[in-house]
């Protein structure tokens, strides 16, 4: 399994191969078309993301020392986003997660990409993966 830093290097490595933000929308919203739909029973309240425009459901499972997510979106953009979460977070260990800086959004450019809103919804969506991981 590669380290937090390999995926950020990978995932900038994929968003560069795009010169404009459309092209890059249109990648995110791939990533959440291949994210693994949910099932209906963990699309419950206790598992929603506080702070999302769209419904933005999170479950975290512990396999071993590592924090494994499974995620959804009724949203194309935010289920690509949380994609993108579950690939970088999916299979670290507690530790890692709560370390992470995540620079490497910056460097994305979503920060000026993002309405406010999703930009919000976003930092929602990565504060509840750390506060899952961080539980026994």
């Amino acid at each position: 399994m590669s380290s937090l830093i390999e995926r950020e290097s990978e995932i900038l490595a994929d968003f560069e191969m795009f010169d404009d933000w459309a092209d890059r929308y249109r990648y995110l919203i791939e990533l959440g078309e291949k994210l693994p739909a949910l099932s209906e029973e963990h699309k419950i309240e206790a598992n929603k993301v506080q702070g999302c425009q769209s419904q933005v459901w999170l479950v975290a499972e512990r396999k071993g020392g590592q924090v494994v997510f499974s995620a959804d979106s009724d949203s194309a953009i935010t289920r690509g986003l949380i994609a993108l979460l579950v690939r970088l977070f999916s299979g670290l260990t507690s530790a890692e997660i709560a370390t992470a800086n995540l620079t490497f959004i910056e460097k994305l450019g979503f920060a000026k990409h993002l309405s406010m809103s999703r930009a919000n919804g976003f930092a929602s969506m990565i504060q509840m993966i750390k506060r899952l991981a961080a539980q026994p």
